[in-house]
């Protein structure tokens, strides 16, 4: 007998997520509490962020700002958690976070970038390949994500996916096209040690090309939110089972980052113009 698709069986509406329901409802603690106190003990006179600001969660492009002599640590960065980079290009000044791995820590970031200024977000995380029809290393514009992690079910009601903004999508999507790239599905999961061979067959009956870790739920924030998100896989990997995984080419991609974050700005304020 064919076995079903294992999302098709799911009865969303009974996930063990405490709080189902309350979308309406504010929080109780708030980025902004949060921020006050940073701010006050780290004595922070004018605590701000660019305009246009970047999740690299595997901190390549951190690392490569720092060797280069390009970027500088914010001193007004009140996170607790993190530290925030500077660098400018082409004339604007960017911010980015290194090393926010996976779901509850990425959006924690997002929304304190969003609280002190952030306009637009692009997050470009380390993604494994499960369409065998392809290649890495590339990169693909996240269109849409399988939300199986926690994160996202504490800003929407259960669905099967989280999708960036159409408006957003529109936006962007001549300038990806020509920079060469692709568009697609990915799974975000919270445990990427349990990719199971069961799992895979699942998820890619589904669509999903590539799996990475935070996609999902920033695009679920970000739609609660209504802030511009825009979230790209940086393929590398054919999930640690073949020769020369991880190899991200030279200098990481850091340069191809930039360029994309670039493109994807000017489109943005183009648009907004």
């Amino acid at each position: 007998m064919k076995r079903k698709n294992i999302y098709h069986r799911i009865e969303w509406q009974t996930q063990p997520i405490f709080g189902l329901g309350d979308y309406e409802d504010d929080s109780v603690f708030t980025v902004q509490g949060l921020l006050d106190a940073a701010v006050r003990q780290k004595r922070i006179l004018n605590a701000t962020v660019p305009a246009c600001c970047i999740l690299d969660p595997d901190g390549d492009l951190v690392r490569y700002l720092v060797q280069t002599d390009q970027g500088s640590k914010s001193d007004v960065w009140p996170c607790y958690h993190t530290d925030l980079y500077l660098f400018h290009h082409a004339g604007q000044e960017y911010g980015v976070v290194g090393c926010a791995v996976g779901a509850p820590y990425a959006v924690l970031i997002a929304e304190e970038l969003f609280a002190l200024g952030c306009m637009l977000l692009v997050s470009i995380t380390s993604a494994g390949l499960l369409d065998d029809a392809l290649a890495p290393p590339f990169f693909l514009l996240i269109e849409k994500a399988l939300r199986d992690e926690g994160t996202s079910y504490h800003y929407l009601p259960p669905a099967t996916f989280a999708e960036i903004s159409a408006d957003l999508h529109e936006c962007i999507g001549n300038t990806v096209r020509a920079m060469g790239i692709r568009e697609g599905i990915s799974w975000t999961t919270d445990a990427p040690f349990r990719e199971t061979p069961k799992k895979i067959a699942d998820v890619k009956g589904l669509g999903a090309a590539v799996v990475e870790m935070e996609a999902s739920a920033l695009y679920a924030f970000a739609q609660a939110k209504k802030k511009p998100v825009v979230c790209f896989a940086h393929v590398t990997n054919r999930l640690a089972t073949a020769e020369n995984d991880f190899d991200k080419g030279e200098d990481n991609a850091s340069k191809r980052m930039i360029e994309i974050v670039r493109s994807v700005r000017r489109a943005v304020i183009v648009k907004r113009d």
